[in-house]
């Protein structure tokens, strides 16, 4: 069995390679073949060389036919006998018969590859074993040689294995079949020279290039007007104008989505987003087109680089062509058109260093109580650095309350708020010295504004962050 298998691929493998050297002949196939068919059989080694049988190979008489199932398959029925002897000079007659499978690539060429597989049944008469009929699985390769659309020569080679009833898998008897046939073709279609589908008398269109799909006269359509017929045309759908290849299919040279012979602007550089006349997009109009543009959205006006991206040469966030202070210093604080701002510690700082005091307005606290408020500790911040730039200043941080109150009440709380501002600031700027500042809580004693409405009273509760040792201060600001 294995030795059958194995030559079952090799008959495939040689239907392959056939069908790949054959050469076309446009003749349409046949639906139905007879074969008669002679040759020579030549028997397995055990046949001829086994004591009391000894046969010897012979002629072959048989036939094949066949019917066309679908493309490539036919179904097909062989048989065959040979008559020869023993060497102890006895008639014996090995007759075959088998249904099959038959592959062959097509009936369009000259020489047609085939293999074929199946099943079927062997005798010898006289029978030389324990069975009277032997199983067979057959397998069989070749080609038909044609002459004309139904008449070719068949060039076959079959082996017959034996199948004993015993075990089938160990099978090993192999009877060779060579021989040669006339083919005799039926029901096959007019000849169709070109393979259009129309017959050579009524095409009117005779050397149709093959493949193309034709008109009922055997002529090519050509649905969207390109010049590549419908059928080999692999874009059937070509606007008209445009340039295509061999395959139907339009050219775009510059790959922007608008085909050669429709595209107005040719030279589109790569990537480019184009209309409809594939003419590029710079919908910013900052010279550079879309798709290559990172920064679509650029400000007018401003100056850009190679991707289409704002140029910002000193980093001050605002681009060069908007920028009125192109040299901005580094990590300054600048307005809208790039100019630097004071920030609240350099306003801090000046206000300290000009009037000697630090007053702010918006430091909170729990209701009643010295716990500072989250939201005040950025203000505390801005004070504390500062501060921590001039060690040699000593500070009162002085706590200021509306009327609200009794005057005691206010004068020990505002105390001890100032005192917690004081901790806080020594906590959070180890720069600053216990000794540089101290606290000071003076109630409701020193109002900015009359304590008569809910604004003047706001102004008056207050931190403030007072220089002690003005003449220092003197000396600093000269």
């Amino acid at each position: 069995m294995l030795r059958a298998l194995h030559g079952f691929k090799v008959a495939i493998l040689a239907v392959l390679l056939l069908s790949g050297a054959a050469s076309v002949s446009h003749a349409d196939g046949n639906v139905f073949t007879l074969v008669p068919f002679a040759g020579g059989t030549f028997f397995d080694r055990e046949f001829r060389a086994s004591p009391g049988v000894n046969i010897e190979n012979h002629t072959y008489y048989g036939g094949r036919v066949g019917v066309h199932l679908d493309s490539p398959v036919w179904l097909e029925i062989a048989g065959g006998v040979t008559p020869t002897t023993s060497h102890e000079n006895t008639d014996i007659k090995w007759k075959h018969a088998s249904a099959n499978l038959l592959f062959t690539p097509s009936e369009m060429h000259m020489i047609n590859p085939f293999a074929s597989v199946g099943f079927g049944f062997s005798q010898f008469t006289p029978q030389i074993s324990t069975d009277k009929r032997n199983g067979t699985f057959e397998l069989a390769g070749g080609a038909v040689v044609k002459f004309t659309d139904h008449i070719g020569l068949r060039l076959e080679a079959r082996n017959v294995l034996l199948m004993q009833k015993e075990d089938k898998f160990k099978a090993h008897l192999d009877n060779i079949i060579l021989g040669a046939g006339l083919s005799l073709g039926f029901g096959g279609k007019p000849r169709d020279t070109d393979g259009d589908g129309v017959p050579d008398k009524l095409d009117k269109c005779p050397d149709t290039k093959l493949g193309c799909q034709v008109d009922a006269n055997g002529c090519p359509i050509d649905g969207d007007g390109d010049g590549v017929c419908d059928g080999i045309d692999q874009c059937p759908n070509t606007p008209h104008g445009a340039t295509v290849d061999a395959r139907g299919c339009p050219s775009d040279a510059d790959h922007d989505g608008v085909f050669d012979g429709i595209d107005q602007c040719p030279g589109t550089t790569k990537g480019c987003t184009v209309d409809a006349r594939g003419c590029t997009i710079d919908s910013d109009g900052d010279g550079v087109c879309d798709g290559l543009d990172n920064c679509p959205n650029t400000v007018t006006g401003c100056k850009v680089d190679e991707h289409g991206c704002p140029i910002d040469s000193d980093g001050d966030g605002v681009c060069d062509g908007m920028d009125k202070c192109p040299n901005t210093p580094a990590n300054s604080k600048i307005d809208v058109n790039g100019c630097p701002v004071q920030t609240e510690v350099q306003i801090r700082e000046t206000e300290l260093l000009d009037t000697g005091l630090i007053r702010l307005h918006d430091i909170n606290f729990e209701t009643a109580k010295a716990t500072l408020l989250p939201e005040s500790l950025p203000r505390l911040d801005i004070v504390g650095q500062v501060l921590s730039k001039w060690p040699q200043l000593r500070i009162e941080i002085g706590g200021h309350c509306d009327s609200r109150g009794s005057d005691a009440y206010n004068l020990g709380l505002s105390r001890r708020r100032a005192a917690s501002v004081r901790t806080y600031l020594l906590a959070h700027f180890p720069h600053l010295d216990s000794g540089q500042l101290s606290s000071h809580g003076y109630g409701e004693s020193q109002p900015l504004v009359p304590n008569t409405s809910a604004a003047g009273m706001a102004m008056n509760r207050r931190v403030e962050f007072k220089v002690l040792n003005t003449e220092v201060l003197k000396q600093i600001k000269r």
